[in-house]
C-alpha cells in the first residue's frame, strides 16, 4: 500500500459531498468532501506501489479540461485503470453538482 498526496489550483467549494464506487475487484473509492477555496487536495491510497507519476498525468489531464472546484478527494484504490477512475471523478463531480 502507497498513499500518494496531490494539490492543483480550483474555484470554489462546492456545497456538497459525495461517495462513489467500491474497493474491490480492480475499482476504486472516492470520496469528494468541500474544501478550501482555491485548492484541490487529493489523497490516493493505492495498493499499487510506484504509481505517483501515472496518477499525476491522469490528474493533469482531467483538470486541464475545466477548473476543478474546491475539494479534499480521498481515493481508495485497489488497481483500478485510468478510464475507472476518471469515470469515477465524474460521478463525483455530477453528485456535488459540478460539471
Amino acid at each position: 500500500m502507497e498513499t500518494l498526496s496531490f494539490e492543483f489550483p480550483a474555484g470554489q467549494p462546492p456545497k456538497g459531498r459525495a461517495l462513489v464506487g467500491c474497493v474491490g475487484s480492480g475499482d476504486l473509492e472516492v470520496l469528494l468532501e468541500p474544501g478550501t477555496p482555491g485548492t484541490l487536495n487529493i489523497q490516493v491510497q493505492t495498493s499499487v506501489n510506484g504509481a505517483q507519476l501515472r496518477w499525476q498525468h491522469l490528474f493533469e489531464r482531467i483538470f486541464q479540461e475545466h477548473t476543478p472546484p474546491a475539494l479534499n478527494i480521498d481515493i481508495h484504490d485497489f488497481g483500478a485503470t485510468p478510464g475507472v477512475v476518471r469515470l469515477r471523478l465524474e460521478q463525483g463531480f455530477e453528485e456535488i453538482g459540478h460539471d
